[in-house]
């Protein structure tokens, strides 16, 4: 009986635990914010500065990536 109980707590976490996976990139997956900021870039939701080229996007396409 206690076996019983203990599979279903386990099994209760497990569940909770799936909910947040959403929140997540992805395993093996990085943000595209990270990769901005990797490339040396910024992310700006305005215009790229003066002498700055737009390198792809952040924060889910919403945003610009600026590179110098």
């Amino acid at each position: 009986m206690r076996v019983l109980y203990l599979l279903l707590l386990a099994l209760g976490l497990f569940s909770q635990l799936a909910t947040g996976v959403n929140l997540l990139t992805g395993f093996g997956q990085r943000s595209d914010h990270y990769i901005c900021v990797k490339k040396g870039g910024t992310c700006n939701f305005s215009s790229c500065p003066l002498f700055q080229r737009i390198e792809g996007t952040c924060y889910g396409r919403k945003a610009k990536c600026c590179i110098r």
